[in-house]
């Protein structure tokens, strides 16, 4: 008799979940206007207008998320180095000291001294560290920056200019000099214009893989908005996201290490020539 109960209940549970399903999950899964809902996703919204004189100022939806992300990024240097013991204690300075060392270490092997990667390191950390929270946005459906072609450039800009001037700053400008002429003057002109791709590279990279990341999730979200993007932006809003900003972090410490290495090997040819030079002499 119970025996009965139970698969009388089963039997009727089917047809009643199903109905339920398809009036309440069903009818979420909706084609509509996808380009215009797409088009409406990725259009800059402007948040607040600043007019000054004849002038007016537009504060997009990017630069307040980058605002946001700048006052987290001091809230969490404030909290990672507000108290440091000789030995870690607590799990906030462990995290916080293999970071570091991480970043030391990727310096090093680009072809940095110690004292040359102290020296970079509090930059392309929070480069890094900026472009990863930026990406992550999205995890809040909040767009990321990055979308904005704006963004990456100046991004990209800042990052070259900064390479060339502590570039300088180690090397000095002979130094810097004889990288960009090693091991054949000939070599000037395709070095002078790696300068010039050097930020397109970084730019287009960034914009390129966060902005078809935010596409490809709005059109899951309008196509199907129910578990399939949870499971999907594990990897382009969360996983894409840290990756940009660590294959940022990468690029701008070697660009830093091939022109330190270069100056280096520029120095050491010129000094086997110049030992060359006076043992031919003596002879």
């Amino acid at each position: 008799m119970r025996s009965m109960f139970v698969r009388q209940a089963v039997l009727s549970f089917w047809p009643r979940f199903w109905s339920a399903f398809k009036e309440d999950m069903l009818e979420e899964i909706r084609i509509g206007d996808i380009g215009f809902e797409i088009e409406h996703a990725i259009a800059p919204r402007i948040l607040f207008r600043w007019p000054l004189g004849p002038f007016e100022f537009m504060i997009s939806d990017a630069v307040v998320v980058s605002w946001i992300m700048l006052a987290v990024i001091f809230v969490l240097a404030w909290l990672m180095g507000r108290k440091h013991d000789m030995i870690p204690q607590t799990g906030r300075q462990l995290i916080s000291e293999n970071l570091v060392d991480i970043l030391l270490k990727l310096c090093q092997n680009a072809g940095m001294s110690y004292e040359q990667a102290e020296t970079v390191v509090p930059f392309v950390g929070t480069i890094g560290i900026f472009i990863t929270l930026t990406n992550l946005s999205s995890l809040f459906k909040i767009p990321p920056p990055a979308k904005n072609p704006a963004f990456p450039i100046i991004l990209a800009l800042l990052t070259v200019a900064y390479v060339i001037a502590i570039s300088i700053h180690f090397v000095g400008l002979r130094g810097f000099w004889s990288s960009l002429i090693y091991p054949k003057a000939l070599l000037l002109p395709f070095k002078l214009l790696d300068f010039v791709i050097k930020p397109i590279s970084l730019s287009l990279r960034l914009f390129g893989n966060v902005f078809g990341a935010f596409i490809l999730m709005e059109f899951i979200y309008i196509i199907i908005p129910v578990l399939i993007p949870g499971v999907i932006g594990l990897w382009f809003d969360l996983a894409d996201g840290i990756l940009q900003g660590v294959i940022f972090t990468y690029l701008s410490v070697t660009y830093i290490g091939e022109i330190v290495e270069g100056a280096h090997e520029a120095a050491h040819a010129r000094q086997e020539r110049l030992q060359a030079h006076t043992a031919a002499k003596k002879a």
